[in-house]
Parts: structure tokens; C-alpha cells; sequence
């Protein structure tokens, strides 16, 4: 197996890619369903907690899914977390034009940032969990955003995922490969291909769902599906 990427080589890509992302029809574009999926997500976080005064958007990017959410809830505080400066001081442009709420920004990975808990009622992460490397590190970050909500409050996903079924994972695979060929060619499909053996190291949503379970999430469901990509999430307990 390739070596995966370094954090800094991870920031450095996105870096250099702002403008990309700051376009939900480009930057989202190797993500099947990414308009359904954010939708969802804003939706399911709305409605699990309509009173919410402070939301953490890990991994933000330029910050698309908090602009989704904010839909909602104009009047959220927001902490905008991400490596990437560059797309931090983007975000945080977009965003501060759509909520009467704070927002501040954290250059930071998830695994290191210091980060009260209790405090938000909204934690959302989009295209970023993926990154997560070993089977300890993902159990210690879903703790570490479990500590971090409030009672009561939600986490929302939309990522990549594996599967467990190796047959299935080649099935899916190649279902994908064939639609990022659809929009973009064999080239297209190749330098994705190229990127994600590169940097990303994907979990089974079984895996996630159980895992969330594990630290303490309760309600957990499956918004959507498709492919190799899902948006899920789950509640802290009110007591």
C-alpha cells in the first residue's frame, strides 16, 4: 500500500484549491449527491436542535455546509475549523455575510485542537473524516466531538466511505469510477483515483455508525446513501 499523505502535504493541496471549493458545483463535484447530502444534513441538524446558538463545522472548507445550515438558523455562533488558512479566511468571509451570530476560525487538525466541551449544540463535518488514519484515532476523535456537544446536541456527516465486503467495495468502486468518468473523462477518473489512494483512508459506515454508538451516540441514522459516499449522524444523550 502507498504511504499515505502528511497532514502538511493535506493543507498544502487545499491551499491551493480555494477557489475550487468555494463552488459547490466544482468543489463538490467528485462527490456524488453533495447538494442532497448537505440538504439533508442541514435539515436533520435543524430539526434535531431549532434552538441552537453555537454550531463547530470540522474541516469547513469554504465553508458550503455551514452556508446550508445558516439557511436555518441565520442567527448561529460559528467556529469554523480547518488546516487550510487560505480556505479559513474564505469561509469565514462567506459565512459572516449569512448569520448575526460570532464567527471565529481555528487552524488546526481535529486530533489536536483544544476545544471546550459542552458547548455546541450543531457539529458538522463534510469530506473530512476520511483523513483519519488508524482505528484508535478514529475512536478517540468521535469521543473527543461527543465531549464537545452539548446534552441533546447533533453530529451530521457527509462523507466517504468503505466497505467491509470486499466484493462490494470493487462493485461500488467501479460503479464510482464510472461516474466520475461521466463528468469528467478517464483522466478525470484516474487523478481522483490517484488522490484518494493517496490521501484518504476510508471507513465502512457500519464502522462509523458503530462507533459512534460506542462512544455515546444515541439516535443514529442514515440520511443517505449512495455509492461510496454517506451522510449520517447521531445525538448526545439530554442526561
Amino acid at each position: 500500500m502507498r504511504e499515505k499523505s502528511t497532514v502538511d502535504e493535506i493543507r498544502k493541496r487545499f491551499d491551493e484549491d480555494v477557489e475550487r471549493f468555494s463552488n459547490i458545483e466544482t468543489g463538490q463535484q467528485a462527490t456524488m449527491d453533495a447538494t442532497l447530502a448537505m440538504e439533508l444534513i442541514a435539515n436533520a441538524a435543524v430539526i434535531s436542535n431549532p434552538n441552537a446558538r453555537n454550531m463547530l463545522d470540522i474541516g469547513c472548507g469554504a465553508g458550503n455546509l455551514s452556508l446550508k445550515v445558516l439557511q436555518y438558523l441565520p442567527q448561529l455562533n460559528c467556529d469554523l475549523l480547518d488546516l487550510s488558512q487560505p480556505m479559513l479566511e474564505r469561509a469565514c468571509e462567506r459565512v459572516s455575510w449569512a448569520t448575526t451570530g460570532k464567527v471565529s476560525t481555528i487552524q488546526a487538525d481535529i486530533r489536536d485542537a483544544n476545544l471546550p466541551k459542552d458547548r455546541y449544540e450543531i457539529i458538522i463535518a463534510a469530506a473530512v473524516l476520511h483523513h483519519l488514519r488508524e482505528v484508535d484515532e478514529w475512536r478517540k476523535t468521535f469521543s473527543k466531538i461527543f465531549d464537545m456537544l452539548t446534552p441533546g446536541g447533533g453530529f451530521w456527516v457527509s462523507d466517504l466511505i468503505a466497505h467491509d465486503n470486499p466484493y462490494i467495495q470493487e462493485m461500488m468502486w467501479n460503479r464510482y469510477g464510472r461516474y466520475l468518468e461521466s463528468i469528467g473523462g478517464v483522466n478525470y477518473r484516474r487523478n481522483v483515483f490517484d488522490y484518494i489512494e493517496k490521501e484518504d483512508s476510508p471507513r465502512s459506515l457500519p464502522f462509523q455508525l458503530n462507533l459512534m454508538q460506542e462512544v455515546g451516540f444515541v439516535h443514529v441514522e442514515v440520511l443517505h446513501k449512495n455509492c461510496c459516499f454517506a451522510a449520517f449522524g447521531g445525538k448526545k444523550p439530554t442526561g
